[in-house]
């Protein structure tokens, strides 16, 4: 019975002693304040966000959400389960860095079925953050954060100096051009306007970024190699007739090899006025960093 006793206090005394010196309480400025949703087995609810999903991990079984189809910034939440009772959660990050998260209980008649999760008190501007807003890093970005790319391509695309002069493309009334390629620790930005001379709308199929060998020969299969932005800036479906839009695209960095270019592609939807932009190697030597950008 000695021997009993003596362990529990031993056992009391060694808990203690671990919680005083091996944990810490996490300070109040650190948590992440989590909202409350309520969701039903019949009904849907969609939460709309500020840009796109990069991540969503359910609680529990007892909910399922998922994107919406063609949608990149809705998620869509509902009971998988009839009255499940208790509460559970899930979170949500965004393309922008933001971090989400959401208390879930079941309702029969929820009150909130379509939800913005704009925040209007803040302007996105750096030391203005929402709360939500944390130093969340995505693979695909490096070691940048997402809000210093978004800031850094709004900043390209505000300021609209046009540093290349010479890399377009100009018919069937569209000018397509590349106003400009900048760098920021170890992601690339390719700056393109459209500019419609004609009067009828110019409506953007899709635009491809490929490397591709200066030359082929005949009977030679063609050599190439997509290149996929990791985020764009104002990236356009349409372009009026008489008007002129930009965009901003970022990559991860890559070089052109020698003896190849890079190729971009515009398609026009449901029509033929497609266009072209060849960059060559030289064109990247005079890549300028966003610090000379004024």
């Amino acid at each position: 019975m000695k021997q009993i006793i003596f362990i529990l206090l031993y056992l009391s005394t060694f808990s203690l002693f671990a919680q005083n010196d091996y944990t810490k309480v996490i300070p109040k400025n650190n948590v992440i304040p989590s909202y409350y949703l309520e969701v039903t087995y019949d009904k849907t609810v969609h939460l709309i966000f500020p840009s796109g999903i990069s991540y969503i991990d359910l609680g529990s079984s007892n909910i399922i959400a998922g994107k919406a189809e063609s949608a990149e910034n809705v998620v869509r939440v509902k009971a998988a389960v009839k009255d499940f009772t208790g509460e559970t959660n899930f979170s949500v990050i965004t393309d922008e860095g933001s971090f989400y998260s959401f208390i879930v209980n079941y309702s029969l008649n929820p009150e909130k079925l379509n939800i913005e999760m704009k925040d209007f008190l803040h302007d996105g501007k750096l030391g203005n953050m929402p709360e939500n807003t944390m130093e969340v890093f995505l693979s695909e970005l490096g070691d940048e954060a997402p809000q210093t790319v978004q800031m850094a391509m709004e900043k390209i695309y505000k300021t609209n100096r046009k540093k290349i002069r010479h890399v377009k493309s100009n018919q069937f009334g569209i000018k397509f051009q590349l106003r400009g390629i900048f760098s920021q620790n170890g992601l690339l930005f390719f700056h393109t306007e459209v500019k419609n001379t004609s009067d009828i709308p110019f409506d953007i199929d899709f635009l491809i970024f490929k490397i591709v060998d200066k030359k082929v020969v005949k009977r030679t299969a063609i050599q190439e190699t997509i290149i996929e932005p990791v985020r764009a800036h104002n990236y356009l479906t349409s372009v009026e007739g008489k008007d002129a839009e930009s965009t901003v695209f970022a990559f991860k960095k890559f070089t052109i090899p020698d003896k190849k270019q890079l190729i971009i592609e515009l398609f026009e939807k449901n029509g033929g006025r497609h266009q072209r932009l060849v960059i060559k190697n030289r064109d990247l030597e005079k890549v300028r960093t966003l610090e000379k950008l004024e």
